[in-house]
């Protein structure tokens, strides 16, 4: 599907470059599916990008080297340890800052003619008009249900071009949603979000810390090519991207007739409150009864363990967790393979439950519980806590 590029000409009559410009997209240039004239829509044209993570780096570095004249970043998070195996954005120096700001720092040294809008905070139903309405492209670059039907719907609303991308492990897709240049939007291939927890995010599940690099860059293309006009965008199809087997395979999509948002009789024209929407509440919910499992402290375990108490410790993370660090004289009980392993533990124990945060623990409690287990207890932060209040040198990830 060729397209027209998205940038009104008009707005090329009051772009110059200086010499230095010239010498810096040179190999642009020269290419006569670019020449100065495409160097002009990209720099006339806008780009909203959504995260400033693993998907975001890539975006915003390579959009910056490519001449991108004006670049929105938004993002509430700063840059934390476990960022800078994929982030390239941010660097072991950024770590506690804001990571708008290593962001900002990072793309003036590739580009400083670029300019660069600031957003300390999330994208939500409440900002996300205000935010993407200036810009001629939105790029989502985030990994959680909410922001992506918001910035999906937001995209219809403003007739804007909305490019997708998401990772998971080994996996990545690409795709352009585009229902104002034709294409099908988000919830025409997800007309409902699965179920809270049903797909783990990349801090539950990882990821390879190359992927974000490859999708990210793929997003970054298919801005370049609807803004020059060049080439066929991913616009009704999809990419997937197979990293151990190196292999991409290509989907179609189709616009949904009876989609809710961008049908010709929609029944959703206005934001919504997309936590709800995706069940985050209900889960949050879930989340606090959870919290009312009876409960240690890490530094009660302590004095437990210190004392020689009689209780078993069990750690319900899984074996790859186990190797990376473990409280001395845990049993380890994957919360997987709980129930076909009740019969390692006696009822008449008391039984300590433990993991990475608390959570899942939690629900490991839960289940010995409605089996007829009742000396139990959680132990509060997991071994995030113990690391945090009782030895420094157990390594957190």
């Amino acid at each position: 599907m060729a397209i027209k590029s998205i940038i009104d000409p008009a707005r090329l009559e009051r772009i110059e470059f200086s010499n230095d410009e010239i010498a810096r997209y040179s190999r642009h240039l020269i290419m006569p599916e670019v020449t100065l004239e495409g160097q002009k829509r990209l720099k006339a044209a806008s780009v909203l990008c959504i995260g400033t993570g693993g998907l975001g780096s890539p975006i915003a570095l390579y959009l910056a080297a490519a001449g991108i004249g004006r670049m929105g970043l938004v993002d509430g998070d700063t840059v934390d340890f476990s960022n800078l195996q994929r982030q390239i954005l941010h660097g072991t120096k950024d770590v506690g800052r804001k990571k708008l700001n290593s962001a900002k720092d990072r793309i003036r040294e590739i580009n400083p003619n670029v300019q660069v809008d600031l957003y300390d905070e999330f994208f939500t139903a409440e900002n996300a008009r205000r935010i993407a309405e200036p810009y001629d492209i939105i790029i989502d670059g985030t990994d959680n249900f909410p922001t992506r039907y918001c910035s999906n719907d937001v995209s219809v609303f403003l007739k804007k071009p909305n490019i997708y991308g998401s990772i998971f492990r080994f996996d990545g897709q690409c795709t352009v949603f585009a229902p104002c240049l034709g294409g099908p939007c988000y919830r025409c291939m997800f007309p409902e979000p699965p179920p809270p927890g049903m797909v783990p995010s990349c801090a539950e599940g990882g990821v390879l810390g190359v992927l974000p690099g490859i999708i990210g860059v793929m997003q970054a293309i298919e801005a370049v090519k609807l803004i020059i006009g060049i080439g066929e965008p991913l616009i009704g199809r999809m990419i997937a991207f197979d990293a151990l087997k190196m292999k991409f395979r290509e989907f179609k999509l189709r616009k949904d007739p009876k989609c809710p948002v961008c049908s010709e009789n929609p029944t959703i024209t206005e934001l919504i409150d997309y936590d709800q929407f995706c069940g985050i509440p209900q889960a949050k919910a879930a989340e606090e009864e959870e919290a009312h499992v009876p409960h240690i402290t890490v530094q009660e375990l302590k004095a437990k363990l210190g004392r020689g108490d009689a209780f078993k410790l069990i750690d319900v993370r899984e074996p790859y967790e186990w190797d990376i660090c473990r409280i001395p004289g845990a049993q380890l009980i994957p919360l997987g393979q709980l129930a076909a392993r009740m019969s390692e533990l006696d009822s008449a124990d008391e039984i300590v439950l433990q993991c990475k945060s608390g959570a899942r623990s939690a629900r490991a409690l839960m289940l010995l519980r409605e089996a007829g287990f009742s000396k139990l207890a959680n132990v509060e932060g997991g071994i995030h806590a113990w690391a945090d209040h009782i030895d420094p040198s157990v390594p957190k990830y």
